[in-house]
Parts: structure tokens; sequence; C-alpha cells
């Protein structure tokens, strides 16, 4: 099983919206993305909720059968469509891969 965690901390404003906007935006894009590929065991999509400790806006927990499985998620085009979004709102991205 291959585990792929991505978090993000957002501008304030970007793409004409403010902070609140674009997370709910870029969750429901992610969200959008649970069921591209066979070989997705799950995909979970949080944001940082008032009380608890975090350090960046938005998490990306998902696992996958293997590196095959990971690959088509980040080559489907609705995964790949998501990425101008993200990429013009966030203003931090983390990423982390590893095999159990």
């Amino acid at each position: 099983m291959l585990k792929h965690i991505v978090m993000w901390k957002f501008k304030d404003q970007a793409e004409g919206a403010d902070k609140a906007a674009n997370l709910a935006k870029a969750v429901a894009l992610l969200e959008g993305c649970a069921d591209l590929v066979p070989g997705t065991l799950r995909l979970e999509v949080a944001t940082a909720q008032p009380g608890l400790e975090a350090t960046y806006d938005l998490v990306l927990y998902s696992e996958f059968e293997g590196r095959a499985a990971l690959d088509a998620y980040q080559n489907h085009p609705t995964h790949v469509a998501v990425k101008p979004f993200l990429r013009a709102v966030v203003s931090e991205r983390q990423c982390m891969d590893y095999e159990l």
C-alpha cells in the first residue's frame, strides 16, 4: 500500500476570492477526485478546525494499492485540472508518499 499526503497553506486572497471561498472550492475539487482510478483505497480531504492544532489550512490523505494506482491518479485529467487552481491560491505545499 502507498500513502500520499499533501498539505497546503492558502493565500488570504487569490483568484478574486478570500481564503474561505478558495478552501471550499479546493475541498470540492479534491473530493471529486476520490473515485477516479482503480486502486484508490481511501481519499480524505480536511480543513483546519478551530480548537485543534494545525499548521496548514488543508490536507489530503489518500491510500493507493501501489505506485501504478497513484501514478494513474496523478495523471488523470480530472486531477490534473485541479492543479492550476491550487497553484494559484496556495502559498505553501508539502507532500509525502510512503509505502507500508
